[in-house]
């Protein structure tokens, strides 16, 4: 399959590198290979290299440069601000809340975490997804010390009301004396929605720059000063003492320049998309008996829609899919080896064999309404054929 043939919808998964972001990097692969934490003059271009571009990426979010930590991805960004805090905060509290449709970066640092013996509140959503403020700032406790609730859901793209859960988390740990730390995973939200962490009111936020349009293997933690974290990874004392090990520059200045220019197009690119997205709910369940779109229907990111179709396996349509040259997935990219049914949609209240047979379809900056178009001319035939498949129907 070429790539002039393809249609691709799984821009949750990852994106196509931006031309300007490599250009930027190459010469860092080559002719400007230093270490940036060499004292020499010639080590120095790379150190300013990573300089320029934290403060790139600062400006992005409204902090200050002292405040962004680079990371290998959000994965990484995720374990670290959960077991960071977790572990500086350890002596006035083992309290933790998240919510139920967290990314397993999150869910599973908190698994260990309860394993280390710590208490950890999962959060309910509501039928579209959607965490209640009010029910985070009832949960907190005495002994809790971080809150940490996703900005944008990567499954369904649902968005949370992360400003309003800073401000109710703020206002009681205030008044009741106790520092309780506020994380949001913010890796889909990249290139959608503002990340002034001012504006949100977060003590830490974790980035993936192949989210936008940057290169793979690097990520971003916003740590706000005066946050208690211990680090994660130790060793050469690199990042201020919060990540150690030699930067990679190249994807450090790949990241800044991709998330500078998805910054500063934005609002452009956010209003051409979201017609394509209107296009694809309201053709699908037009089109197809059955379907039910997850997640709230307009409080959502403008690229994202996930579907459950009733008596076909996601599987299946994803092969379907490929078949005519249309990539996309059925749920997080990190989880598309398992079979169980998606946490995510199993907490929204589907069934397991709805949870299971789910479809996601993300759009990027580039997606066309003729590939939308096309699409959803395919999209039903694959769904038909799966359903009059009498092994579909008896495993349905």
């Amino acid at each position: 399959m070429t790539n002039e043939k393809l249609i691709y919808l799984d821009h949750a998964a990852t994106t196509p590198l931006r031309e300007e972001a490599l250009t930027a990097m190459m010469p860092f692969f080559s002719d400007v290979f230093g270490n940036p934490n060499s004292p020499y003059a010639f080590a120095q271009e790379a150190r300013n290299a990573v300089d320029e571009a934290r403060e790139k990426i600062a400006a992005v979010l409204g902090s200050r440069t002292r405040e962004v930590v680079f990371t290998s991805g959000g994965t990484e960004s995720d374990n670290s601000a959960i077991k960071g805090v977790a572990s500086a905060l350890r002596p006035s509290g083992k309290h933790v809340i998240t919510s139920a449709i967290e990314h397993h970066a999150v869910i599973h640092s908190c698994e260990e975490l309860v394993e280390a013996g710590y208490e950890v509140t999962y959060l309910p959503v509501g039928s579209n997804g959607v965490v209640d403020p009010a029910a985070v700032e009832a949960a907190i406790r005495e002994d809790t010390i971080l809150v940490s609730v996703m900005y944008a859901n990567n499954e369904i793209g649902t968005v949370q009301d992360i400003a309003e859960i800073a401000r109710r988390t703020h206002r009681k740990a205030e008044a009741m004396g106790r520092n309780i730390v506020v994380h949001t995973d913010a890796v889909q939200a990249a290139g959608w929605l503002t990340l002034d962490v001012n504006e949100l009111g977060v003590d830490m936020m974790s980035l993936s720059a192949h989210k936008f349009h940057g290169p793979k293997g690097v990520g971003v933690l916003y740590v706000r000063r005066g946050t208690p974290f211990n680090p994660l990874i130790v060793g050469g004392g690199q990042e201020r003492q919060r990540r150690s090990g030699t930067e990679n520059v190249p994807g450090i200045v790949g990241a800044a320049v991709a998330l500078e220019l998805a910054e500063q197009e934005r609002d452009e690119t956010y209003t051409s998309v979201l017609p394509l997205r209107e296009m694809l709910i309201e053709g699908t369940l037009e089109r197809i008996p059955g379907a039910r779109l997850n997640g709230d229907r307009t409080r959502r990111l403008p690229n994202n829609v996930n579907f459950s179709f009733d008596g076909v396996e996601g599987e299946a349509v994803l092969l379907g899919l490929d078949f005519a040259g249309i990539c996309a997935s059925t749920q997080s990219a990190c989880s598309s080896a398992s079979i169980e049914p998606s946490h995510v949609l199993v907490a929204l209240g589907l069934d397991a064999d709805l949870a299971v047979g789910s479809l996601r379809l993300t759009l990027g900056r580039d997606n066309t309404e003729a590939e939308v178009r096309e699409t959803l001319d395919v999209l039903p035939g694959v769904i038909s054929r799966l359903r009059e498949m009498p092994t579909m129907a008896s495993s349905s």
